[in-house]
């Protein structure tokens, strides 16, 4: 077990990650390419703190709170989509790992800087063996498969006479097979890919029940104290992933004004794009649409936050409104990208102008499964007219 002497503020991280901002961008065309993470931009992940942002403060890590997740997100996601996706993916799994057992995160967290992939899709079965389980199953979606060191994968026990029980376990990425299959229009250097386990061995403590892992109901007696560690994990996973979805916005901004000096509008008397009222109102409506994405993110934010340090339950309402804030802000993101693509020409089609890379990547993040943002404006809508929410994930 590690101890830092010092955890590092907000302000600390989000330097750490300005002075790494070089080494992303210089790699996010390899990245794309590639279709994962560059190997030096992993190491300069790592060296921000990263993958220690919500590793429990015994093992090194920073509990962080969520408020510094979508700070940070928001940083990430201005550089490079891809880096911010991996990160979120990466805080997630971390997450679940400290609702197993204390020795089962002494394993995992004895890897300093240890990365942990996942997913929460039961798309595995467990038969039962001495001393343990053999898990079978394929797991599509896994980000920073290539990098990770551990994976929490989602399954269900089989038992002869028995209904299937739904768990949550943690398993080496060197008893996973990667399936190269990761051929996608966005977040392409997410390394998004399928992973495999076939009769692989998992001692009985790295199991436990799928519910404990999502409610939360911590089987740590350590992190049974701890707040950050007190959110029920679809929350956990608006509070990681929203803000990668508001720095998307600001990073189509920030190309945009890059190109504007130098642009004149097509087939006009317009000497410089700058002068069109036109540009104006998509500029102006932009900017209040970015204001408006960030204060849904730091919203849930806040009411995370609350909750965790407050000891205080969750009513329905408040879990839906976290994923309903969720889903706005990706919709006004995808807004913002897409009215400043508009703005940028034909030019801006071609590959080495970024503002479509950013598109593509807005787009991909907004079709997430609980991110959808007519889905989950839909769930918000249903809670106000008295109805029961129809899904488990909140």
């Amino acid at each position: 077990m590690v101890t830092l002497t010092e955890i590092p503020m907000r302000e600390e991280i989000l330097r750490r990650v300005a002075k790494a901002e070089p080494v992303l961008r210089e790699n996010v065309v390899w990245s794309e390419e590639h279709r994962r993470l560059h190997d030096s931009t992993v190491e300069a992940m790592a060296e921000a703190g990263i993958f220690r942002m919500r590793v429990p403060k015994r093992y090194g890590g920073f509990e962080c709170d969520g408020a510094t997740l979508v700070e940070v997100g928001a940083a990430l996601g201005r550089v490079d989509g891809s880096v911010a996706w991996v990160a979120m993916v990466n805080w997630i799994p971390t997450y679940l790992v400290c609702m197993f057992p204390d020795e089962v995160q002494d394993e995992v967290f004895s890897t300093p800087d240890v990365r942990v992939c996942g997913t929460n899709a039961p798309k595995g079965v467990m038969v039962p063996v001495e001393g343990g389980y053999l898990l079978t199953g394929r797991w599509p979606f896994v980000s920073g498969a290539h990098h990770a060191h551990w994976m929490e994968a989602a399954a269900v026990i089989l038992r002869d006479g028995a209904e299937p029980e739904p768990v949550m376990t943690m398993v080496p990425m060197s008893d996973m097979e990667l399936v190269d299959d990761w051929h996608t229009t966005g977040l392409r250097g997410s390394g998004s890919v399928t992973t495999v386990a076939t009769d692989v061995f998992v001692p009985a403590e790295r199991v436990i029940p799928l519910e404990a892992a999502l409610a939360p109901r911590t089987l740590s007696s350590t992190n049974a104290t701890i707040p950050i560690y007190q959110t029920p994990a679809t929350l956990v996973a608006a509070v990681s992933g929203v803000g990668l979805l508001t720095g998307l916005a600001r990073a189509a901004w920030d190309v945009f004004f890059e190109r504007l000096p130098e642009r004149k509008i097509i087939y006009t008397d317009y000497a410089s794009q700058a002068e069109a009222p036109l540009t104006h109102l998509r500029v102006g409506a932009a900017a209040h649409k970015i204001d408006q994405a960030m204060f849904h993110a730091r919203r849930i934010a806040d009411v995370v936050d609350h909750k965790a340090f407050s000891g205080e339950g969750w009513t329905v309402e408040e879990r839906v409104r976290v994923r309903a804030d969720q889903g706005e802000a990706a919709r006004l993101a995808k807004e913002v990208a897409d009215t400043l693509q508009m703005a940028s020409g034909g030019t801006s089609i071609y590959r080495d102008v970024p503002i479509q890379r950013i598109v593509r990547d807005i787009t991909s993040a907004a079709l997430h499964g609980l991110v959808v943002p007519d889905v989950n404006t839909e769930l918000y809508g249903r809670i106000l007219c008295g109805l029961e929410p129809n899904t488990l994930y909140l």
